[in-house]
């Protein structure tokens, strides 16, 4: 296969395929974040392993090498849990096709958006805006009638108060085993709130 023939595939497989690798390495790590860039990996990987993928089930064979990258992750990390083989086959979608898969995306991209939605105010609609419809910062900033500088600063706090969900969420799973309770999940508002620190460096902003 020529170069130009390969790249032409590989664009085509992230078109296919990068929503499916997102929510498995974030099934996987539950750090949307991570997943991310956990996603980024495997296609660079993917990509300069080409030439030796034997042409079938590319879907299956993305996948696994998502999987590594995420048990890899994980054990540098230092997390107490390091997906074993069963949750590898939890989050891995079956040969039944489409409606398995777009079930798992679907759920990744509800978690996002409920973790957008509690975060307090201006956060809360730039990380809508900017992580779940993934509009650009130049755009929110004409759509809210501010400038670009102060769009940038709210898309970098609300990434890392989203991050702190995640870490959160993820710590008590590797507790208990459990899914933490959605109202369990909300932002200090009381230490970041119109009051606190947070509050007055953002009106500064403004």
């Amino acid at each position: 296969m020529g170069k130009i023939a390969c790249e032409a595939l590989f664009e085509q497989w992230i078109d296919q395929y990068q929503s499916l690798i997102l929510s498995i390495c974030f099934k996987m790590t539950q750090d949307y974040f991570a997943a991310q860039d956990l996603t980024q990996d495997t296609f660079l990987s993917a990509f300069e392993h080409l030439k030796g993928f034997d042409g079938e089930n590319e879907k299956a064979w993305l996948c696994r090498i998502a999987s590594n990258k995420c048990i890899d992750y994980m054990r540098q990390a230092g997390r107490r849990q390091i997906p074993t083989e069963d949750t590898q086959m939890e989050v891995f979608p079956s040969r039944t096709g489409r409606p398995e898969e777009e079930a798992l995306e679907e759920s990744v991209r509800r978690e996002l958006l409920e973790n957008c939605r509690r975060l307090r105010p201006p956060y809360d609609e730039v990380a809508y805006q900017y992580f779940y419809l993934e509009k650009k910062p130049d755009e929110i900033a004409g759509e809210q009638g501010k400038n670009r500088k102060t769009i940038q600063t709210q898309i970098y706090r609300a990434r890392e108060m989203l991050r702190g969900m995640y870490r959160r969420e993820r710590l008590v799973c590797s507790q208990d085993g459990r899914k933490v309770p959605e109202k369990k999940v909300t932002e200090n508002k009381e230490a970041e709130g119109p009051g606190g620190k947070q509050g007055r460096k953002e009106k500064q902003d403004e």
